[in-house]
């Protein structure tokens, strides 16, 4: 099942509406499911309904139609942070600058703030008298749909309720200027986008067989597979359950493949202008333009 939220225009811009796509065409179940954050919570007796509202409803528009609404964000309004992992895999660990740190043993993770989320194809503010260095990462993102601690790996599918493409946009220069804690460079307003949909677990059959890609400009400049990955998604969600406990909704980020700009020779680090696609196979893409913040809210940063 593919999930959306969107604004319709014809309808009211300022509620936001909750969609399936299915076979070409898009039910609008709104009337039942004001958001994707209160079906995560029905949990499976909430995904059979929308099946039955689907099988009985003749209100539907086709796909093609979704051109003239605007996706959002998937999950717009999030209880806490967003989790992250870091350096989850080995080509992109390797073009770490701090070369005394060896390789981890277990997961790195940080969080990015809650106002970091941003919709699919949302245009994305640059601070750009904050930072000088703004970066792509493109990220297979994890949604929890079954609470649990202490999660044994053999179990921890059956806490995952979907999948979405993100991008976990940084300011380096912001990360190594607070004692190499990340959580300021990575909690830039907006720096999250995330979508196009939310499509739940029973859609992709092996998680860690996907080709993800980036593009900047139309250019490629990450391409792997979570094959890949150092630390598996089992494993992630394990060991941060280990620490706290897991709620339906959370967003889990499982890292970033190799070819970030600041690591390139010469670096390519976002700016003005700039159009940042992300694809996952079976999920879509997101695609956003990045706008400085001035000209996009029309105010001067103090």
């Amino acid at each position: 099942m593919k999930l959306i939220s969107y604004n319709d225009p014809q309808i009211d811009v300022q509620q936001p509406r909750t969609g399936v796509i299915k076979k070409n065409f898009v039910y609008d179940i709104s009337d039942e499911f004001n958001d994707i954050a209160s079906i995560i919570e029905s949990g499976e007796e909430g995904l059979k309904k929308i099946n039955q509202m689907i099988n009985l409803s003749d209100t539907k528009f086709s796909c093609s139609d979704l051109k003239d609404k605007q996706l959002l964000a998937p999950l717009s309004t999030l209880k806490r942070n967003i989790l992250c992992v870091g350096w989850n895999y080995l080509e992109h660990f390797n073009e770490r600058e701090q070369k005394h740190i060896d390789l981890p043993l277990k997961p790195t993770i940080f969080t990015k703030s809650t106002g970091t989320i941003a919709g699919p194809y949302e245009e994305i503010p640059l601070p750009e008298n904050y930072t000088n260095k703004f970066d792509y990462e493109a990220e297979l993102a994890v949604i929890i749909g079954k609470q649990g601690k202490n999660i044994k790996e053999e179990e921890a599918e059956n806490h995952i309720f979907g999948y979405m493409c993100a991008n976990d946009l940084s300011a380096r220069d912001v990360q190594h200027n607070h004692g190499g804690q990340w959580f300021m460079g990575k909690s830039l307003d907006k720096s999250c986008p995330t979508g196009p949909c939310l499509v739940t677990k029973d859609e992709i059959k092996d998680m860690q067989n996907l080709n993800i890609t980036c593009k900047v400009n139309n250019v490629i400049v990450q391409s792997s597979n979570t094959n890949l990955m150092i630390f598996s998604i089992q494993s992630i969600i394990s060991e941060i359950s280990k620490a706290m406990t897991l709620e339906k909704g959370d967003i889990i980020l499982t890292g970033t493949p190799p070819g970030n700009g600041a690591k390139r020779n010469p670096p390519l680090l976002l700016k003005n202008g700039d159009i940042v696609k992300v694809e996952i196979d079976k999920i879509g893409f997101i695609e956003n333009v990045i706008i400085n913040e001035k000209e996009l809210y029309n105010y001067d940063r103090n």
